[in-house]
């Protein structure tokens, strides 16, 4: 029988029940891999419920650095009978299947061209521990050490790396190890090694692994942000709570004093509203929610939006509409963010690719927040957000200095220049506003969701109003010019096709393009991270004959973007869309486009035997 053979590229993915304590060993099991020097791209797939639902974690072991899903699974670790028929099914022909022997199955429940590698795990804890959850929390720590001597991950590293996780409980670090050492014994005594195999390299460098919801969470920190309110919901909630513990650590002074504000409101609605109310008294602030909280925000939003306030929301996109899937990933909330409110409404997106840019674009969305004085985005999704992302170092420039945007000082209205709270004087289309009590005569001004004129005072003429949206639009031409630009890879041959992607999609498609290459068809690429959409994403399109527009969504939301801003012929932009919730993998992309251009779809390589 054929058998997969591959060292540092494969992959290896575990079916476990929610609850079961699985989560914390499966994360050894990466960590691991990568204290090894081998790069890992680590997946979680988990159920909206506290515990007995089936769960998933997916490892895809690396050295090279493609850190997208790849699809398909090498080794699975079947831990849940619930799901061993799917479980079994995802193995690639050639495949292994790691299980509890424990109890005998019958022949009908395993493949003919898949190998099975048994190992009693009940058998082996039921022998040592004595209490329920003793036996089970242990039986994780097992198949890790059982795990570790079929594929050769060094017993030492996961060893150094259980005693760092135990250092405040001293008396687990024993236990555990002697768990460990459990599961490598018995294989060492009774099997043999895969064909799958870890060896130590030096791939990883420098690069941390981070999840896109704690790396925002610092962002925001670095972006001067001491406000935030915000209402639980997933997969958001762990970045407010990320922020709680920087503002603990950035925010506290010596003498414990604390120099922010974080409310748990009672609904999205009240989030919005706090944070409007803080951006207006001159504070950063900031929620973060989903999309049913962002369609519970939209009135805030417009308020922000025409009334002109600075505000940051953090959306981590999940699976929709309504309740939808909670703890899937998807690209869906687009035209919901992009066009929140009634009436004409647009506002500035941020698309971070990975946890550096969650950083990164984090940061930025309050200097863009103050300067174009409207509530800014920053898309995430349940992906780049809940899980854990191998990327490069976080960066600060310490010599850099927040951008307040434009803000008339008490010396600037002392020496007599004209206030109008919303005149453009400068012609792209952003007033000059004032902070409450700047002055005690003068820089005042009614703060109003109703129609005003220049100088904020209520007026329904028509001609006020036309103009007042008009000067809403120029300041929105002047956001192309502030968001991150979009990236080009150019192909390595000419070609007359593009591809426009954005958001997490980045890894898969990045692989993608190297696969497609090797098939002859060549593309040049475009990663767009920002709306409004900068003219180089509209040349990209009028220089092609046509560009795939890749993303997770059923209706192609980017592409109706990018049709409606730039008056784009549909025709020219093929849409690829992938939305089961599960992150979109590379050989997805690569049977879609090879369908769509005509060739023959074609399967990412295997690893050499």
């Amino acid at each position: 029988m054929h058998q997969i053979a591959a060292i540092n590229d494969f992959v290896v993915k575990f079916a476990n029940v929610n609850g079961s304590g699985s989560a914390s060993a499966n994360g050894l099991f990466a960590k691991s891999i990568i204290r090894s020097g081998v790069p890992v791209a680590a997946r979680n797939i988990f159920p909206s419920n506290i515990q007995g639902l089936p769960t998933w974690y997916e490892v895809r072991i690396t050295e090279a650095g493609k850190l997208g899903r790849r699809g398909g699974v090498d080794l699975m670790v079947a831990m849940n009978p619930q799901t061993w028929d799917r479980d079994v099914a995802e193995i690639e022909p050639g495949g292994y299947l790691f299980y509890d022997s424990t109890k005998p199955l019958p022949p009908e429940k395993f493949r003919t061209d898949i190998t099975v590698v048994g190992v009693p795990l009940t058998a082996i804890c039921n022998a040592k521990y004595v209490l329920p959850r003793e036996r089970q929390l242990f039986k994780n720590i097992v198949y890790v050490g059982a795990l570790a001597a079929l594929i050769g991950i060094d017993l030492k590293v996961i060893e150094d790396a259980l005693s760092e996780q135990f250092a405040a409980k001293p008396k687990l670090i024993g236990a555990n190890h002697e768990a460990l050492h459990m599961g490598a014994d018995y294989v060492k005594a009774n099997l043999k090694p895969l064909g799958l195999q870890v060896r130590k390299s030096d791939q990883v460098g420098d690069r941390i692994f981070l999840e896109g919801n704690s790396a925002a969470a610092l962002g925001a920190v670095y972006g001067g942000a001491t406000v935030c309110a915000w209402y639980p919901i997933t997969p958001s909630t762990s970045l407010a709570e990320a922020f709680m513990g920087f503002c603990d650590d950035y925010r506290t002074d010596p003498d414990g004093k604390a120099r922010f504000a974080i409310v748990q409101a009672e609904d999205e609605i009240a989030s919005i509203g706090i944070v409007v109310g803080a951006g207006w008294n001159g504070a950063r602030a900031f929620t973060c929610t989903s999309g049913p909280g962002i369609s519970l925000m939209t009135e805030f939003i417009g308020l922000s939006y025409f009334a002109e306030i600075p505000a940051v929301i953090f959306d981590v996109q999940r699976g929709g509409p309504s309740t939808g899937m909670p703890t899937r990933t998807q690209q869906a909330d687009l035209l919901c963010a992009a066009y929140a409110g009634h009436g004409d409404t647009k506002h500035p997106l941020l698309f971070p690719m990975d946890p550096r840019e969650c950083f990164e674009f984090g940061a930025l969305s309050f200097d863009l927040a103050d300067r174009l004085q409207t509530t800014i985005f920053v898309m995430l999704d349940l992906d780049m957000g809940m899980n854990e992302w191998l990327c490069e170092p976080l960066a600060w420039d310490d010599s850099k200095n927040l951008d307040r945007g434009k803000v008339m000082t008490y010396a600037d209205l002392e020496a007599g220049r004209d206030f109008g709270r919303y005149l453009d004087v400068d012609g792209d289309g952003i007033p000059y506003r004032t902070y409450p009590a700047t002055h005690p005569t003068k820089g005042a001004y009614f703060t109003r969701g109703t129609s005003r004129n220049p100088y904020a005072r209520y007026s329904e003429e028509g001609s006020v109003y036309v103009d007042n949206m008009q000067r809403l639009l120029r300041k929105f031409e002047t956001a192309k010019t502030l968001i991150p630009a979009p990236l080009t890879i150019k192909a390595k041959q000419a070609t007359n096709d593009g591809v426009i992607y954005f958001g997490s999609t980045a890894p898969a498609m990045h692989e993608a393009l190297e696969v497609l290459e090797t098939k002859g068809i060549c593309l040049d690429a475009m990663r767009v991270r920002g709306f409004p959409f900068s003219d180089e994403v509209m040349d990209f399109i009028a220089n092609h004959n046509r560009v795939f527009v890749i993303e997770q969504n059923r209706d192609g939301q980017l592409r109706s973007m990018l049709i409606n801003e730039g008056q784009i012929d549909p025709m020219k932009l093929p849409s690829i869309r992938h939305y089961d919730g599960t992150p979109i993998t590379a050989r997805f992309i690569v049977s879609e486009i090879s369908n769509l251009m005509g060739a023959p779809a074609t399967r990412i390589p295997e690893a050499a035997e």
